[in-house]
Formats: C-alpha cells, sequence, structure tokens
C-alpha cells in the first residue's frame, strides 16, 4: 500500500499544508487549555473562545501561505531535518508578526500576549515532531525499497560514478540509478563492474525515456561535451523529466555554490555565505546589540573593579586599543583591559603573545587567563565593528603573513569578527594552529545561523573562561 505514495507528491504537499494547518489548531486549543483552565486563577475575564479560534484560523492562513512562499512545501528528499527545521521556526516566527500586525491595525489588543506566546511554542513543538516523525518513517520506508524515484545519469566518468557512489551511501533518499549513458563505452572497467550498467549512448536518451520509468535525468559529462547539453535538455523537457547537471568543475569549488541572475545571466557565486541575505545580517547585528548592552549593564561592576586593578597594579592607561583586520578587510581599534607593561606600537602590534610572556603584568596575566581582558569588546559590538560570535580579528602585520602562507586565510573577512568563535570553544586559542582555526571560521561563516551563535555562546560559558592556551 506504501508504494502508492510514489508519483503522488503534488497530492503530499497538499498533505502537508492541511496536516500543519491542523497541528497549529491542535496548538490552539492546547493553548487555551493551558492559559484559561489550567493556570487560570479566575480573576479577569477574557474573550469568548470564538474570538480566538478566529485568530486561529488567520494565523493558520498566514502560515501556509509563509510556507508556500519559503518553499516549505518544497520535495526535500536530500534536505536536512535542520534545514526543514529553520522554516519552520522562520515560518511561525513571520506569521506571528503578521498576526501581530493585523491585531493592532483592528484594534483587537484583548488577545492575552501570554496565550499567544503559549500557541507560538506549542504551533513549534508540534509542527516539527510531527514533520520529524514523517521525515524519519519516510527514510525508513525508502531503505526498505518503498516510494523510490528512479535516476539515469549520462556520463559514465568520474563524475557520473562520483554521484552514484553518493546516492549508494544515502539510502534514506529513496533514489535509485537504473544506469548509465555514456558515449564511449559500453561497460565499466573491472573495478566498478557491480555498478549499474551502461544502457546505451547519449542518442538513446528519449528511447530509454519513452521505455523505462525515469523521474531524473543526471548529467555529468565534462566540458568537452557541452554541444550535447542543448539537445539533451530539450529531450528531457520533452518527455516531462527533470534534468540537473552536475558541473565539470565541481571538485574546484570551495564550498556549495549559489546560482544568482544577473540580467538574463546566471552567476554562480561560488561561497554561498548565510550572512550575505539581509535578513540574516539584520537578525544577528540586532541579537548582537541587544546582547552586549546586556552584557555592559551586567558586567559594569567587573569592569569597574579592573580598572581599579590596573592603575594599582601597573602604570599606564586602563584601556589598550591595537589595530585589527576585520569585516571587508577594513581596519578597526579593538579594545581591551591593558594586561601588558607599555611598550611601542611596532612592538605590540608584530609580536605573537606567547606562555609565560615577560611582557605582561602579574594583573594582566590574570586577567588574559581569565578572558576578562576581553570585557571592553562589547563596545566594539555596539559600535558595529565586531559581533558577539564569529572568527577573531588580527592584526594587520600578521593578516599579510598568514594570507601568503594559508589558502583561504582571507575569507575570515567576509563577516564581522567575534569575540568569541567556533575555533575558540574547540580549544583553538593562543599559540595553536592557525590552519585549525581557518578551518574552523570557514565551517562558521558557511554554516551561520542563530542557534550555531547560541550554541558557542553557551559552549564558551559552560566550558568556563579560564583556558589553557590564553595568556
Amino acid at each position: 500500500m506504501v508504494k502508492v505514495i510514489r508519483g503522488r507528491e503534488r497530492f503530499l504537499t497538499k498533505l502537508y499544508a492541511f496536516v500543519d494547518f491542523a497541528m497549529m489548531q491542535g496548538a490552539f486549543f492546547l493553548a487555551w487549555v493551558l492559559k484559561f483552565k489550567v493556570f487560570h486563577n479566575g480573576v479577569g475575564g477574557h474573550l469568548p473562545l470564538e474570538d480566538y479560534l478566529f485568530w486561529s484560523f488567520v494565523y493558520g492562513a498566514i502560515a501556509i501561505v509563509i510556507g508556500y512562499l519559503v518553499e516549505l512545501y518544497a520535495p526535500k528528499r536530500k534536505e536536512k531535518f535542520s534545514n526543514e527545521l529553520a522554516k519552520v521556526l522562520q515560518v511561525h516566527t513571520l506569521s506571528m508578526f503578521v498576526l501581530l500586525s493585523v491585531l493592532f491595525t483592528f484594534k483587537t489588543v484583548d488577545v492575552s500576549r501570554s496565550f499567544l506566546l503559549l500557541y507560538f511554542a506549542w504551533n513549534l513543538i508540534l509542527v516539527s515532531i510531527y514533520r520529524y516523525i514523517v521525515k524519519q518513517s519516510l527514510r525508513t520506508l525508502r531503505k526498505k525499497g518503498y516510494n523510490k524515484q528512479f535516476v539515469l545519469i549520462i556520463g559514465a566518468g568520474s563524475i557520473g560514478r562520483k554521484y552514484f557512489e553518493n546516492l549508494q551511501m544515502h539510502p534514506e533518499f529513496g533514489l535509485e540509478v537504473v544506469g548509465f549513458l555514456d558515449d564511449f563505452r559500453t561497460k565499466h572497467a573491472p573495478e566498478f563492474a557491480h555498478y549499474k550498467p551502461i544502457i546505451g549512448q547519449t542518442a538513446d536518451l528519449e528511447h530509454v525515456l519513452s521505455h523505462q520509468l525515469i523521474d531524473e535525468v543526471i548529467v555529468a559529462l565534462p566540458l568537452q561535451a557541452y554541444p550535447k547539453y542543448r539537445e539533451i535538455i530539450a529531450v528531457c523537457e520533452k518527455m516531462g523529466v527533470r534534468v540537473s547537471i552536475i558541473p565539470d568543475f565541481y571538485d574546484i569549488l570551495p564550498a556549495a555554490p549559489h546560482f544568482e541572475i544577473f540580467g538574463d545571466l546566471p552567476i554562480i557565486n561560488v561561497r554561498d555565505v548565510p550572512l550575505d541575505e539581509l535578513r540574516n545580517r539584520v537578525l544577528k547585528r540586532s541579537f548582537d546589540i541587544v546582547f552586549s548592552l546586556v552584557a555592559i549593564i551586567v558586567t559594569s561592576p567587573i569592569m569597574l573593579l579592573i580598572a581599579i586593578g590596573i592603575k594599582l597594579t601597573s602604570p599606564g592607561p586602563i584601556i589598550f586599543k591595537q589595530e585589527r583586520v576585520g569585516l571587508n578587510r577594513r581596519t578597526f581599534y579593538m579594545y581591551k583591559f591593558r594586561s601588558m607593561k607599555p611598550m611601542p606600537q611596532s612592538v605590540s602590534d608584530t609580536q605573537w603573545t606567547v606562555e609565560s610572556d615577560p611582557r605582561r603584568t602579574k594583573f594582566g596575566a590574570f586577567l588574559r587567563k581569565t578572558s576578562l581582558d576581553e570585557l571592553p569588546q562589547f563596545f566594539n559590538v555596539l559600535k558595529g565593528d565586531m559581533s558577539i560570535v564569529g572568527p577573531r580579528p588580527e592584526r594587520p602585520f600578521f593578516v599579510e603573513k598568514f594570507k601568503k602562507e594559508i589558502p583561504k586565510y582571507m575569507i575570515k573577512h567576509h563577516v564581522r569578527p567575534g569575540i568569541t568563535g567556533w575555533a575558540q570553544v574547540c580549544g583553538l586559542r593562543g599559540d595553536t594552529s592557525i590552519q585549525e582555526r581557518i578551518e574552523h571560521d570557514l565551517f562558521y561563516i558557511e554554516n551561520w545561523s542563530l542557534w550555531l551563535d547560541i550554541k558557542i555562546i553557551l559552549l564558551t560559558i559552560t566550558n568556563g573562561l579560564v583556558n589553557k592556551n590564553a595568556y
């Protein structure tokens, strides 16, 4: 019976939307019962159930529309659940903002704010749980051979074989290769004899699509075969079969590429950075401002004590500022509590700090070991020079040195530098491998999310501010 799932993706899309809507109404009843039955103290009145139910239907309709706009209901066999979860959060956050705007416009101010908070939370919980169950169930069924889609690979060379190998490692996608088409081979080399067979040449494409059930054609040809692309695409579109192209230069792309359209020209952005999107930049910057303001208020007594300690233990200024390279390779002055003896700028800008560094003061050694010398950088965050989380900024002297020695070093300047970062919570502080730090920085840049920032902040706190490599 499960095999009837195959070929009904449009129906499943509508079913997803319907179940989402049903879950939203389930969330409404849970929130209603908790707010007005379980925890209601009996003091004061509230709008009748019918009024709340009406706005729940409005919210559901808004969420479904936004869901279609952000492609929450697009086929997602190969998509990670974390990506789907991010879209669910995006949909319900936007929907709640729209609902609040509508309530304000219609002056419906009697709707309980605590009810809306409960409603929002239960929506996220119920929709996420049921989608996780559905995704895992479908993956289990596909591993057992149900709900399959069939793929034809054009090109039995290294690219086509690589794609085949990747599919073999992911049976949960439910994608089965029926065979290869190739103009230069009739069978695989002995070491690849266990691969699906070569069943013809590219000229046989229309015949194969007419006589076999194929859902998608993967074009895995070298650049020399470019003249054949137009005909292959035309045949696939004539037969109503999806076609995807693996570029011959995929192995030189440094990250997941992103297509942009400029006029009528498609452009490949070889490094798709989430923070290139305006909404993500606004979200991160808003978080930075709020967090840094709270941090400055909370730590102000500590900063006052540190300032007194510096003045009492060594001559010189309280704040040490040093030129660092930040966003888009622009320089800025980063603030720290002074932890070293006063020295010429030419020395401080070009010497690496090492364990038992004689330049440190006794009080400064304590500040550096506990990372308390970094507290003034919350003001850098407020100014917009830095972020709470991001790659650590470096001095211009070392930037010039490292960019010649380490490939991809300069990519870290695609985002604002941070007070803490993924490399730092993974133990890469102080005199540690710059190459490893850059690898961690690139992971952060390419996989940024607000949740990753929060995770790094929590790890910074739970791992403790004292670090063996901080000196």
